[in-house]
């Protein structure tokens, strides 16, 4: 698997060959090891490369299934400050740490901060730190693109990494090349990550390719197509004749192609059986000819509109 997604990164390589690379950017992109189920950075932090999205869930929501998510096995749960539920998240972190499931160290905390915080920055960094009840965070990223002040957004995250208070940061809802470097070329330290829509309809490979350059690893966000879209692709022909070859569910299959693809995935849900169910995708492999399968249903059509 290893040597695939090696494969995987030199064709990203040879891809953004011409394309310009800012002093210090990274050379090579990061490898997704499936023993650990992690990838390393390139800020050095190792991340869990399945975790559990908290967009749209309520706050007892949010906090349950943090906790149900980390008693089976996730490790990296993605929430952000205009979800609402950062406290929540908090909660059922404590609770799966006192019943001794975890430790902080062995959880991979994500979140974002919001464009109506890009001109107080370090104020945002520092209510996400205390809603969470945490002292550092793993991850944080600022939610959209906004020319006006993401960069002055960047720098406060910037800071609150040489402070302690995060140790990665990275970008979402960036879907030009040109938009990701100019921000880039603006700052000092190269997004670890870039999280945007992606899915087996839109396969996100023009930013793919070109953050390769930086060492910048995709995330998906709607790896499933997102709440009230999630059947068109379980129905799909192509993902419901290969779920059916494996004995798995179709989302089992996407999000076995996100992994094997180099996408770090994070499904929602506050559904206790889909969070086992969601996570149950290490015992098996899709074939390269699957893999070629899904990869032919690209469409370049988002679900989403922001």
């Amino acid at each position: 698997m290893k040597n695939t997604l090696k494969i995987a990164c030199l064709v990203l390589s040879l891809l953004t060959s011409g394309a310009y690379v800012g002093a210090g950017a990274q050379e090579s992109c990061p490898v997704f090891d499936f023993e650990s189920k992690t990838v390393t950075l390139n800020s050095g932090y190792e991340m869990p490369i399945l975790g559990l999205g908290m967009f749209s869930l309520s706050n007892s929501e949010a906090e349950n299934s943090t906790y149900w998510a980390l008693s089976t096995g996730f490790r990296l749960i993605d929430t952000a400050r205009i979800y609402g539920n950062e406290a929540a998240v908090g909660r059922g972190l404590r609770r799966a740490i006192d019943e001794g499931i975890v430790t902080r160290e062995e959880v991979f905390i994500t979140t974002k901060m919001w464009t109506s915080d890009f001109d107080d920055g370090d104020a945002a960094i520092d209510a996400s730190l205390s809603r969470l009840g945490v002292d550092y965070i793993d991850l944080m990223i600022l939610h959209h693109s906004q020319p006006r002040n993401d960069v002055k957004a960047y720098q406060a995250m910037e800071r609150a990494v040489a402070a302690g208070k995060l140790r990665s940061i990275g970008l979402s809802n960036y879907y030009e090349p040109e938009d990701f470097d100019r921000l880039v070329n603006a700052t000092s330290i190269r997004p670890a990550l870039l999280q945007n829509e992606t899915h087996p309809y839109h396969q996100s490979g023009e930013m793919k390719a070109h953050i390769a350059q930086y060492g910048t690893v995709l995330e998906s966000w709607f790896p499933l197509g997102g709440r009230g879209n999630t059947r068109i692709l379980f129905n799909d022909p192509v993902i419901a004749s290969v779920a059916q070859a494996h004995g798995v569910s179709s989302a089992q299959v996407i999000i076995r192609w996100h992994l094997q693809a180099g996408n770090i995935c994070i499904p929602g849900s506050s559904n206790k059986e889909h969070i086992a169910e969601d996570y149950d995708v290490w015992d098996f492999e899709l074939s390269k000819d699957e893999m070629a399968q899904i990869a032919s249903l690209e469409r370049d059509d988002r679900f989403a509109d922001y």
